[in-house]
Formats: structure tokens, sequence, C-alpha cells
């Protein structure tokens, strides 16, 4: 007997600025489900994150049916970023059972690269956020939302990892991917013929440098600086600053221009020595700062029966590099069915090179997780946009949906499908 063919659907709710992807496999009767995300950006709110969050587990509760407890196979939060798992800081996701967790490498405690890399995140947000804490300036306000929303939420990856008390109805199993074992970046679901290849962060050691901060970061710097001038002491002759990472990480004075309304002047509040002195730099910092830890996330392709479904997180420039670098991670992303645009539509995140030659022009559907902050006018990417659309892209807004003969939308907006049959 054939089987029939397995239906993938992707619920995009609207957060705001901020992902929330529902996904559900089915066939016959049975049905796999996994949550990609859950935040917003506290900037960027469209409607309580709290009611996303209990529409999520309406939907679970009315799918499961009738004294059924609400379930999902996975639940992966792709990065810290307060924007992709505030969410799960809820005490609500303790009537859901789940699976198994999947975060990025760099939250497993044990694993020694990981260890350093976070620690030297963790480090230099919370020196910014201490540099920019009672600032005035629109710069240093905006470095001071990066640097908090770059800390990530603790009580969300206490629920994701089960620590401290807090956990889903069960306590899951956890992966932190990509695995140091490549056969086991290839994960089998519960339903024929559907994998999940997880194709990033890099566990790269060279990757790994350019992703974390060095201590000579100037912001860490400065912060010392400020230490010792408080203290009475002096902080005698610094190094001069190496830079902060490879080139693709740069910060231009016109892409910080892109973030503020005013021209960044004199750092007169915080009374600094002129080691450094413009808050444009500090917003740079952050800036760059917000990219590394974009660039842990996790970036898998799902492949229904051949129907491939890529979601990149907030996967910026360098951890795309890793994946159109590698001949079989690139056959995997070109010519998909749906693309998760990463990092709601901003000009680093999905490369020129992945639009005009892999996304193909077989009407792929792409979905735009997106909120209006003022503050980013340039998100998302009008260019990126145009070239999606050159592509005979389908994009769908979560700010603004359009239902068509595949596209659904819900009450007020709430969230957006897309449902695809495999061929």
């Amino acid at each position: 007997m054939t089987m029939p063919a397995p239906t993938v659907t992707v619920r995009m709710y609207d957060v705001g600025f901020g992902d929330a992807f529902l996904i559900t496999v089915k066939q016959d009767d049975r049905a796999w489900r996994m949550l990609v995300d859950c935040g917003v950006h506290n900037q960027g709110k469209a409607r309580p994150l709290l009611d996303v969050v209990g529409a999520i587990i309406t939907d679970l509760t009315v799918a499961a049916g009738p004294d059924t407890r609400p379930t999902l196979d996975v639940v992966v939060a792709t990065h810290h970023h307060a924007d992709h798992i505030a969410g799960f800081s809820y005490a609500d996701w303790e009537k859901v059972h789940v699976g198994e967790v999947w975060v990025s490498f760099v939250e497993d405690d044990y694993d020694d690269d990981a260890r350093m890399l976070k620690n030297g995140l963790v480090r230099a947000a919370r020196s910014l956020i201490t540099l920019t804490g009672p600032a005035r300036k629109v710069a240093l306000r905006l470095a001071h939302e990066l640097a908090l929303n770059s800390l990530g939420n603790e009580d969300a990856m206490d629920r994701l990892l089960g620590r401290h008390g807090k956990q889903f109805l069960n306590v899951p199993k956890v992966r932190y991917l990509p695995d140091k074992f490549a056969l086991l970046n290839d994960i089998r679901t519960s339903i024929p013929g559907v994998t999940v290849h997880v194709l990033g962060p890099s566990r790269d050691p060279d990757q790994l440098k350019r992703m974390n901060p060095p201590k000579s970061a100037r912001w860490l710097a400065i912060q010392q600086a400020a230490d010792a001038e408080s203290s009475g002491e002096t902080p005698g002759g610094q190094p001069p600053a190496e830079p902060l990472f490879d080139e693709m990480y740069s910060v231009t004075p016109d892409e910080v221009n892109d973030y503020i309304s005013e021209p960044a002047k004199t750092l007169k509040p915080l009374k600094l020595p002129t080691l450094l002195d413009d808050a444009s730099e500090i917003l740079a910092a952050a800036s760059i700062l917000e990219r590394s830890v974009n660039n842990t996330s996790i970036f898998f392709v799902l492949d229904v029966d051949g129907t491939r479904l890529v979601f990149v997180g907030d996967s910026q420039q360098g951890a795309w590099d890793h994946i159109l670098q590698n001949p079989v991670a690139r056959a995997l992303v070109s010519d998909p069915a749906f693309y998760k645009i990463g990092h709601h539509g901003s000009h680093n995140a999905t490369p020129r090179e992945y639009v005009t030659n892999a996304i193909g022009k077989q009407g792929t559907y792409a979905m735009l997780p997106y909120g209006k902050v003022w503050k980013w006018g340039d998100i998302p990417n009008r260019t990126l946009l145009d070239a999606f659309t050159a592509t005979n892209t389908h994009i769908v807004r979560a700010d603004a949906p359009v239902a068509d003969a595949r596209v659904q939308v819900g009450p007020d907006n709430l969230w957006s499908e897309i449902t695809f049959t495999a061929p």
C-alpha cells in the first residue's frame, strides 16, 4: 500500500520584531511538531508576548484533542537573543510536554570551546550595559538596548535547559547543536522520509575566534580605564586596540548612522579618558557584539521527502560563509520551497550570493518575522526584498500578511501559515 505524501505547515506568529514559528508535519494520522523560537524585542512588540505564548499553547491543545496533553516533539532556541527566546520565561509552558530541546552548542557548559565563547560574549554585553546604563544620547541608548538583547534571558534559558526549578511539563532531552560528530547532525523524525539537517553554527576554531570578542576589545578596555579612574588609580599606557573581528564584521560610520537619528559626539556623561570617547564607537561595539551572538544561531534544513525548508535564525555573513562554501550544505539550502528570512530582513543577514545564485526561481515562499522598530528604519532592507521579488520569491510579512491559494491568515493577523505537500 502506497503511503500518502506528507504535508508540512509553517505557522508564523506575529510577535513583532522577533521570531515564533510552529512547524507541523503530517502523514495519515501521524503528526510531528517543532517550535522554532518564541521571543520579541522590547522595542518592537506587535502585541503582548504572553498573548502569543497563549495562542501557541491553545493551538497545540486543539491539535492534541480531548483529554490529551499539548505536545511538541522539538523546541528549537536558535540563539540566546531575547527576541528569540524571551517567551519561554512564562510559566504557561509547564502545561506542554516537550520531546527534545535543541540549543546552540555555545550553551553547553561542558564544552570548553563553547564556554570560552559564551563567557566572552556575556562579559562584553555586561560591560557595555554598565557603560551605557545612564546614557541620554540616542547612540548610547541604542547600544544599551543591543547589549541587553545580546545578554539574553536567563529565565527563558533555565526553562529550556531544565535548570533552577524551571521546566516544561517534563524535563526534555537537550541537544547542543551542531554535534561534534557529524553523523548526529542529520536527525530523523518520527515520520519516514522527514529529516532535519543541522548545518550551523560552525565549530571551526578559526571561526570561533572571529566571533569571540578579544580581551582587548575597545569597550572592555575603556571599562577597565573607567574602573581605574573611579578608584584613583592610573590606568597606565594601553596597547593599541587590535581589530575586533575580521573585516567582514567591521561596522562603518555609514552603518552606524543608519541606526541613529543624530550625530554621535563626545561621550561626555561618562567622563572617560580619550581611550574611547566617541559614542558611535560604543554603538559600533554593541552592533558587533549583536552580530557575534547572531552567528551562533542554529542553522538547519527540514527535508520533507525532498521538500526543503531553510531556517537560519539570525545568521549573518560569517555564518553563511560556512554554509555556502560547503558543497553538501550549499546543495541543501539551494532551491528551497521555504526560506525563513534571517534577522528580520536586515542588510547584513541574507547574503546577496544566496538570493541571486542559490535560492532559485521556483516560486520559493519566504517568511519575514518583522515588527516596526523606529530606530532601525532600514530594516527590512528594501534592496533585499526587491532582490527576492526578482527571483520570483513570494514574501509573507508577519506585520502585513496577504492570503492567497497557499497562505492562510489568522484573526487579527495573529498568525500566517503556508502548507506544502511533499512531491
